[in-house]
């Protein structure tokens, strides 16, 4: 692994650590649903113009022979990175305006990996809750959308790290609520997918106010993301919390909807968004190693700018296993100690 002489502590801003998941929804980190056909492609308030089109002229970039090298030869055979995402969720992984083409951040990071690796990118579409049987029966060889390391998926895939995971608290723009922890939250409905990380936040933090006399939060289940936001907008719910990026194109986007909270997806230390792969496989190496050298000349920078996620960046990439995840839940904790 090309990064093996760096301290924990000099990676301790990317690194890696626990945020438990509810099972039996192995796969849950996000609980992506809508579909985004007919969204607008004018500029956004934040400037970025969001192109939903399926032409999406993508950043494209030139192969890295040194990650290259890393691919295991049984999966550069066919000379294709077949890539599964759920597109579901806009700007990360979402159907274009045809509703059939998958676009979105995720699709570009994973063109960007198959370009830096010397393959052809072969997309597979898939429901949330496959991926991880598609992923270990070899039906997919990695997948790029949305998904965070916890513990429980160490311990059947490797990952490769390539963006900040956070959560965004929704409410409607009349609200006057700001969510910067449990107490912000009592007795409010909110809107949460079941088995997700950041149901377990929201879980965590009613026990906080259970503990100190408070009523905990309402919490509300719907079965995709249109009905959630549905709810949200209609008054049904006070909040909505869920992956941070799309909170922050709805904000930007629509005049209903504020963003009034943020926290890590691994509450309460850190986690990252990253490539799944097979556990053992070694192709998590190959994928990091194609994600620092698009860091590096600047190609990833460009794709995050492009769908306004430049505040989740990461200065580097990292494999992380079973074997190493301990260790970099330690170092997450500590930082967010200090």
């Amino acid at each position: 692994m090309q990064h093996s002489t760096r301290t924990l502590a000099s990676r301790a801003v990317t690194a890696f650590a626990l945020a438990a998941v509810v099972i039996p929804s192995l796969a849950a980190c996000s609980d992506p649903g809508a579909n985004a056909a007919g969204a607008s492609p004018a500029a956004a308030r934040n400037g970025i113009t969001y192109n939903t089109s399926p032409e999406q002229h993508r950043i494209r970039d030139q192969k890295d022979p040194a990650a290259a090298a890393k691919v295991p030869a049984a999966i550069a055979k066919d000379g294709k990175l077949t890539v599964a995402t759920s597109a579901g969720s806009i700007p990360l992984s979402f159907h274009a305006t045809d509703d059939k083409t998958p676009v979105g951040s995720e699709l570009d990071i994973a063109q960007l990996v198959a370009d830096k690796l010397g393959l052809e990118l072969d997309v597979k579409v898939t429901s949330w809750e496959s991926w991880p049987l598609k992923t270990q029966s070899g039906e997919v060889e990695t997948v790029i959308s949305n998904v965070g390391i916890n513990a429980d998926r160490v311990k059947l895939f490797d990952f490769a790290g390539y963006r900040a995971a956070f959560m965004g608290f929704e409410a409607r723009t009349d609200s006057t609520l700001q969510v910067n922890g449990a107490d912000d939250v009592s007795g409010k409905k909110i809107s949460v997918g079941s088995g997700t990380n950041q149901e377990k936040i929201l879980l965590a933090w009613n026990k906080e106010l259970e503990a100190k006399g408070k009523a905990p939060a309402r919490l509300e289940y719907y079965a995709n993301e249109a009905d959630t936001i549905l709810a949200l907008s209609s008054g049904r719910t006070d909040l909505n919390l869920g992956p941070y990026p799309s909170a922050v194109y709805r904000a930007n986007t629509r005049n209903d909807l504020k963003v009034v909270g943020k926290v890590n997806a691994g509450w309460p230390s850190t986690t990252l968004v990253a490539a799944v792969t097979q556990r053992g496989n070694g192709l998590a190496a190959a994928l990091s190693a194609a994600i620092d050298s698009a860091i590096q000349d600047g190609s990833y920078a460009k794709v995050l700018e492009r769908w306004g996620l430049s505040e989740e960046a990461v200065p580097s990439s990292q494999v992380v296993t079973a074997e190493n995840f301990a260790a970099y839940k330690d170092a997450a904790s500590k930082a967010v100690a200090k």
